[in-house]
C-alpha cells in the first residue's frame, strides 16, 4: 500500500498536520525523493476533498520544518536530506534570530569547558591502555561500573555492580532494556505524553504501543491494570521523576500503586530516570522499591554536560544476561573514553559540582518562569528543565507555534509527545536551559503575552 497521496478517509484529526505526516514517512519510505514537484494547494484540497485552507496551513508546517521548500510561479518541492518533521525541536534558518525554547538542554558555561579542558589534559597524561584498546566489555568497564555506584546513590539506588550495565547515553539504555523486557510482536504500555522517540523506537522493534491515561502524577494505575486485564502486556514505560514532557511527577503512594499493578499482572516496568539526581527533593526510583521487576536507567547529559553521553542501566537480577546479551549486538560497549571521563569526574567530584551548579541555574530558571506565567496553568519541576503549557481558548498548536517563531521564539509543539493519538488539549513544551536568563526572562515574555491574547491563524511566508 502506498503511503502518498493519501486517501481522505486515512487522515486524521487536525487533517493538517496528518497530512503533512503522510508526506514526511513518504519521504522517509522512499516513494517520494527529493525534488519531487508537489501537486498545487487547490490540486490537492480537490482530489482529498479537504478545504484549500487546510492543505496550506499542511505545506506551510513542512516549509517551516525544512521538509518542502516552495516558490511563487514555480510550485512546492521536496527538499534534498533526510526529513526532521517528527522531531520537537526547530531547525534555526541561516541568519535568523531566534531564541530556542524548543531543545532540551542544560545550562551550560566556562565552567564546564574549564572542566573539560581539564580532564582532557590529565587524559592525555594518564590514559589506561584499556579505554584505548581493549574490545572486551568487562575488562574496560569493570572499575567504571564500581565507580558508578556512587552516582546512582544520587540518584536513591543502591545496587550490586553486577547490575549495572554502561551504555552510550539514556537512549542506548531504554534500547536495550525494551529489547530485554519485551519481544517482537508484544505490547508496551507508556503515559500518553512520553520521550518523542519512543513511538518509532517501538515500532522500530517490532513492538506494539498503547498510550495511556495520566494526571498530574504520570500514568494512571488503573488505566495500566485495564490494559492488563484485556490482553498480554509485557512492560510498562514510566518517568515517574518528572522528566517526561508533562512534567509529571509521581507520589510515593502512587508508585506503590503502580508497582501492585505491575506485580499483580507479572509485567517488567521500565523506569526513565534520565535526569539523574537534579532534583534534591526527589524520592527514591521504582527500581529500588521492585528492584526484580524493574529496569532502570539514568545518565549525565542533562544533568552534567549535553557531550558526556553516559548513561547506567541497572537490570533486575533474572534479566542481567539478557541486557549484556542486546546490548552486546546493539552497541557492543560503552565507550571506555567516554566511561572514563565519566569515571574521572565521578570519583574526583567535578560530576557532583556541576550537578550543584546546574540545581542552582535551573532553580533560578525555574523561578523565572514561575512569575512570568503567574495565573496561567502549566506544569514544572522547581529543578526540571521545561515547562509544559497548556494553550488556552482557541489557541492551537500549530498557529501558536508559528507566531510565537515569527516573534523569534522557537518551542515545541506538545503533539510530538503523544503515544496515543492527538493531544486532548493543545500543548507546548517550553525549555529553560538554553541561552542566558535574559533571553529566558524575554522570551517567557513573548509567550506569556502571545497565550494571553485572542488566538489567530497564523500567516506565515513560504
Amino acid at each position: 500500500m502506498t503511503i502518498w497521496p493519501p486517501k481522505r478517509e486515512e487522515l486524521s484529526r487536525p487533517a493538517y498536520h496528518s497530512l503533512a505526516q503522510r508526506l514526511v514517512q513518504a519521504i522517509d519510505a522512499g516513494e517520494v525523493p527529493a525534488g519531487t514537484r508537489l501537486p498545487t494547494h487547490r490540486a490537492l484540497a480537490f482530489d482529498l476533498g479537504l478545504s484549500v485552507q487546510t492543505v496550506s496551513r499542511a505545506y506551510e508546517e513542512l516549509a517551516r520544518l525544512g521538509v518542502i521548500t516552495a516558490a511563487v510561479g514555480r510550485g512546492s518541492f521536496v527538499m534534498a536530506g533526510t526529513s526532521d518533521a517528527r522531531l520537537p525541536w526547530q531547525r534555526p534558518h541561516r541568519g535568523e534570530d531566534l531564541i530556542d525554547c524548543s531543545l532540551l538542554v542544560p545550562v551550560t558555561g566556562d565552567r564546564h569547558a574549564d572542566a573539560a579542558t581539564r580532564l582532557f589534559r590529565d587524559l592525555a597524561d594518564n590514559l589506561p591502555h584499556d579505554a584505548l584498546f581493549s574490545f572486551r566489555p568487562n575488562a574496560a568497564l569493570q572499575d567504571h561500573r564500581r565507580i558508578a555506584l556512587s552516582w546512582l546513590e544520587k540518584c536513591g539506588l543502591v545496587v550490586d555492580s553486577e547490575r549495572v550495565l554502561p551504555t552510550n547515553g539514556n537512549t542506548s539504555a531504554m534500547t536495550v532494556a525494551l529489547m530485554s523486557a519485551a519481544k517482537p510482536g508484544d505490547l508496551i504500555l507508556a503515559e500518553e505524553l512520553g520521550h518523542h522517540t519512543l513511538p518509532s523506537l517501538t515500532s522500530a522493534l517490532g513492538l506494539k504501543l498503547s498510550g495511556l491515561p495520566m494526571d498530574k502524577q504520570g500514568i494512571l494505575p488503573q488505566a495500566i491494570d485495564r490494559a492488563c486485564e484485556n490482553g498480554p502486556v509485557a512492560a510498562v514505560l514510566v518517568q515517574p521523576a518528572g522528566v517526561g514532557p508533562a512534567a509529571a511527577v509521581m507520589g510515593l503512594e502512587r508508585r506503590k500503586q503502580v508497582i501492585e499493578v505491575a506485580r499483580k499482572h507479572d509485567i517488567w516496568i521500565v523506569e526513565n530516570d534520565s535526569w539523574g539526581p537534579l532534583d534534591p527533593t526527589r524520592l527514591a526510583p521504582l527500581a529500588a522499591m521492585a528492584p526484580e521487576r524493574v529496569f532502570y536507567f539514568t545518565g549525565l547529559s542533562k544533568c552534567v554536560l549535553p557531550g558526556l553521553r553516559m548513561a547506567w542501566l541497572v537490570a533486575p537480577a533474572s534479566k542481567v544476561s539478557a541486557v549484556r546479551n542486546r546490548h552486546l549486538v546493539t552497541n557492543w560497549m560503552a565507550s571506555p573514553l567516554i566511561a572514563e571521563s565519566a569515571s574521572r569526574w565521578i570519583k574526583n567530584g567535578t560530576a557532583g559540582d556541576l550537578l550543584d551548579w546546574q540545581r542552582a541555574q535551573l532553580k533560578r530558571r525555574n523561578q523565572i518562569a514561575a512569575r512570568v506565567l503567574e495565573g496561567l496553568e502549566f506544569s514544572a519541576n522547581p529543578y526540571g528543565l521545561h515547562v509544559w503549557l497548556p494553550l488556552l481558548g482557541t489557541w492551537e498548536e500549530h498557529d501558536f507555534v508559528a507566531l510565537a517563531r515569527h516573534d523569534g521564539i522557537a518551542v515545541a509543539g506538545g503533539s510530538h509527545f503523544t503515544t496515543n493519538g492527538p493531544l486532548r488539549t493543545p500543548a507546548v513544551r517550553i525549555c529553560l536551559g538554553g541561552g542566558t536568563e535574559a533571553d529566558l526572562e524575554h522570551a517567557l515574555k513573548v509567550i506569556s503575552r502571545l497565550i494571553r491574547s485572542p488566538a489567530e491563524p497564523a500567516v506565515l511566508e513560504i
